[in-house]
This record gives C-alpha cells, structure tokens and sequence, in this order.
C-alpha cells in the first residue's frame, strides 16, 4: 500500500495520488506537471489558468494557493485551521473554494485542491497537483478532476475522486470542508489568462461520447489494481 505526505517543500516525499488522460464528454481534462497555456474548459466548468511555476515537481500547497487565491502558506494539514478567522468555511463548494482533505494514515500531510466545477449536488470538479502514486503520476498538475460526496449527510465529508488510468472512482478520502476566497483574493486569479480560445467555425457534430458503462467496463489487472489505491 502507497502512502504519502502533502508538503511545501521537498525534504518529505509526495502523496499518493491521480494520472493524466483525456476524459470523453463535455469534461475536457488538460493535465501539464507545468504548463503554459490555458487550461481546456468544458460545460459547467470554470476557467483555470496555467499554473506560473516552473518546478518539475508542482506541490499540492503552491497549486491551490495560486489558482484559487486563498493567501495561506503551510504544509496542507495546517491550511482548515489557518483560514479560522481569515477566511469563510463550510461544507458546500464553491467556485475556486479549497477542498482541504483530512489527514489519515495515507495522507499524512492532508491535501488541498481547488473546485473548478460544480455539475451537481453531489459531483464537482477539482484542479490540484500531486495526486499520484509513483514517479509517473506524482508532482503534476491535474485540472478538471471528478471528485463526488459518499457522505450519508452529503456534507461532503468523504469524497471520491475519478482517476483517468482506472476508469472509475477510487477509495474514500476524509475531508474537512472547503475554504472561501475573499473578494481581493479572487481578483489575483489569473482568470483571464485561462479563457478559451474562440470558437472555431462550425464543423460537424462530433460522435456522441460512449455511455459511463461502456468506458469504464474490462479495466486490466493494473488499473484493478490501482482502484485499490485509490
């Protein structure tokens, strides 16, 4: 079994977590460990702007700290205690809010991602880095990931997150809540670096998207594997 740590420098090694992929539909997931360009937006999303740092290894803190414009520095277990009195919290997502996740015996650090989609009650999207499990998946940037509630309340207190190389949601992660960025803070996101481009000229529709069964159906032994993990 993995286990890792969410820190704001390298002197401890990385937690386990999430791969790069395409997913079909209207979700169109851009992953870049440091990327230039702006982040692809599908319906329902908002505009993520390309991450400015040009680390090879992209930290979970430094990420969220950038894209949502929540000020707090910190290895990511301190963020949930640190916005006491800074900054709102609750139990809801909101547009660039930080999912800050509890830690537990695999992430020893917590983690912090930002929502950058909210398609229903109880399914969002969020952009983080360093969700991985090995050399290939660790200190990158994911955007547009699918994160849902298994809480009974659904107060978003257990979340599960969709990992593009399974094809399937993975274990149960604890969560503590999601903090708010001020108005000033929200003025430093770099959303307007993030917008898509225009839209091209009209062009047949496309092939409708396969049907969740049909992709997520005859994982191989890796893949199984890996739902384990996460």
């Amino acid at each position: 079994m993995a286990s890792g740590l969410c820190t704001t420098s390298g002197k401890r090694s990385p937690l386990p977590h999430p791969t790069r992929s395409a997913w079909v539909g209207v979700v169109l997931l851009l992953l870049s460990a440091c990327g230039t360009g702006p982040a692809d937006v599908g319906e329902g999303l908002y505009p993520v702007a390309a991450y400015s740092g040009t680390e090879d290894f992209v930290w979970c803190v430094p990420y969220a700290r950038e894209i949502s414009g929540v000020r707090i520095r910190g290895d990511a277990d301190t963020w949930w205690d640190q916005a006491a009195g800074r900054y709102r919290r609750g139990n809801r997502p909101a547009p660039y809010s930080v999912l800050a996740l509890k830690p537990d015996s695999r992430l020893t650090d917590g983690h912090v991602g930002v929502v950058t989609g909210i398609v229903g009650p109880r399914e969002i999207r969020v952009s983080h880095a360093n969700w991985g499990w090995d050399r290939r998946t660790r200190g990158r940037v994911y955007t547009h990931m699918p994160a849902i509630d298994v809480s009974p309340g659904n107060d978003w207190s257990q979340i599960r997150f969709r990992h593009p190389a399974v094809g399937g949601y993975g274990r149960v992660y604890p969560a503590l809540g999601f903090i708010y960025p001020d108005d000033e803070s929200t003025h430093h996101i770099r959303v307007a670096d993030a917008m898509p481009p225009p839209s091209p000229s009209p062009s047949p529709s496309p092939s409708p998207s396969p049907s969740p069964t049909a992709s997520a159906q005859a994982p191989d032994a890796a893949a199984t594997a890996m739902r384990h993990l996460f």
